[in-house]
C-alpha cells in the first residue's frame, strides 16, 4: 500500500523498453522491485507487457496485459511479510492459478481470491489481461465470512455482483477526479463492499454493502449507459432500468439520493454535447436543428429553451463566439 496522501497512477510498458533484454529489465525493475514476484517467459524478444497501477489507503488497483508467461510469488519473496488479499479478475485469454496445492483456470470474466502471503503461481499460454483489486488482510477479513476459506475458490463470470464490481472499480484507474480526498473516501469503501459481496459478506457487511456499494455501482453504470446512449431520442428511464435489471423507481431513487433526477442528468448530457458541437469548427456545416436532433432532442423549440436556460446564450451565440475566437474549445464540463 502507498502513502495515504497519494493516489498515483503508474504505467509501465515494454513498448518503452529496447527489444533486446526487455524481459530482464521488466523482471528486475517492475516485477522484483515493485510487485515482488518472479517472472519467466519462453522468449525474451517476443515478451510484451503493459501494467497500470493506482494505489491509495486500503486499496490497490492493478491492470495487467502480458504475453505467454509464468509469474510466481515464491517462498523467497514472501520474506517481505505482505499478506494482502487480491481479487484477480481475468479479462481476456485464459489464466491458470496455482496455490494451496490446487489449481484453477480462469476464463474471460472469471475471478479468484489469492493471498499475497502464500506461494502462488500465475501462468498464461498466450497473451491476455487481468484486473486485480488488492485489499489489506485486516480490512477484508472484517467484511467477509471466513475470508481465508474464500482463497482459490472460482468466482464465475456469471456472478452478477462481479460484473457490477468490475464496471465500478475498473474506471477508477483512469479517473483523475479521485485525487480529491472526499471522492477517495467514497470510492474505497464502495469497492470494499462489492468485493465482500462477491466473496460472501458477513450479515452486517452485506446490509451496508447493499445500501452503499451496490447503489453507488449501479448509479455509475446507469450514468455511463446514459452518456453512451444519450443521442437516442427514445432513451427513457424504463429502458435504462431494464438494461440494469432494476425497477424504474429504484433507478430514480439512486439519482434522487445523488441530488438529481434521471431526466435532469439526461438533459444535461444532451445539452453538454450540443454545446461542444456548436463550439467546434468540425461541425460548422451542421445547422443548429441538425445539432439538436443529433444529440437526442425531438423538439427544436424545447432544445432552444433549455439551451438558453443552461448557458445564458442561444445556440447561435455559442457558434458565433467560437467562430470569432478561431480556437478549438475545451469540452464543456460534465453536468
Amino acid at each position: 500500500m502507498t502513502h495515504p496522501g497519494r493516489f498515483q497512477k503508474i504505467r509501465f510498458s515494454t513498448a518503452d523498453l529496447p527489444e533486446r533484454g526487455r524481459l530482464a529489465m521488466w523482471r528486475d525493475h517492475y516485477c522484483h522491485t515493485i510487485l515482488r514476484v518472479a517472472i519467466t517467459s519462453a522468449c525474451d524478444v517476443s515478451f510484451r507487457a503493459t501494467m497500470t497501477s493506482r494505489a491509495l489507503p486500503e486499496l490497490h488497483l492493478l491492470d495487467a496485459a502480458v504475453s505467454a508467461v509464468q509469474i510466481t510469488r515464491s517462498r523467497e519473496l514472501l520474506a517481505d511479510g505482505k499478506n494482502d488479499f487480491a481479487l484477480v479478475i481475468n479479462r481476456t485469454g485464459r489464466l491458470a492459478i496455482a496455490a494451496r496445492g490446487r489449481g484453477l483456470e480462469l476464463r474471460a470474466g472469471d475471478a479468484a481470491l489469492i493471498n499475497s502471503g502464500e506461494i502462488t503461481t500465475f501462468e498464461r499460454s498466450a497473451f491476455g489481461s487481468s484486473f486485480a483489486i488488492r485489499i489489506p488482510y485486516a480490512v477484508l477479513s472484517s467484511l467477509v465470512v471466513d475470508a481465508d476459506d474464500a482463497v482459490m475458490r472460482l468466482i464465475p463470470q456469471s456472478t452478477g455482483v462481479l460484473n457490477l464490481l468490475t464496471s465500478y472499480a475498473y474506471p477508477l484507474l483512469d479517473e483523475d477526479g479521485l485525487t480529491t480526498p472526499e471522492l477517495r473516501h467514497l470510492a474505497v469503501p464502495h469497492v470494499h463492499d462489492l468485493v465482500a459481496l462477491a466473496l460472501g459478506a458477513t450479515r452486517d457487511a452485506a446490509v451496508v454493502a447493499q445500501s452503499r456499494g451496490v447503489r453507488a455501482a449501479r448509479l455509475r453504470a446507469a450514468k455511463a449507459y446514459i452518456i453512451e446512449n444519450s443521442s437516442s431520442p427514445s432513451l427513457s428511464i424504463g429502458f435504462v432500468a431494464r438494461h440494469l435489471k432494476v425497477t424504474p423507481r429504484y433507478l430514480q431513487s439512486l439519482f434522487e439520493a445523488d441530488g438529481g433526477t434521471f431526466s435532469t442528468f439526461l438533459l444535461g448530457q444532451r445539452l453538454a454535447r450540443a454545446h461542444r458541437m456548436l463550439a467546434s469548427p468540425r461541425f460548422d456545416s451542421y445547422p443548429v436543428s441538425a445539432v439538436a436532433y443529433e444529440v437526442g432532442f425531438g423538439d427544436l423549440s424545447y432544445f432552444h429553451r433549455c439551451f438558453r436556460q443552461r448557458y445564458g446564450a442561444t445556440p447561435g451565440d455559442i457558434r458565433e463566439k467560437a467562430g470569432e475566437s478561431g480556437n478549438e474549445p475545451q469540452p464543456d464540463a460534465m453536468p
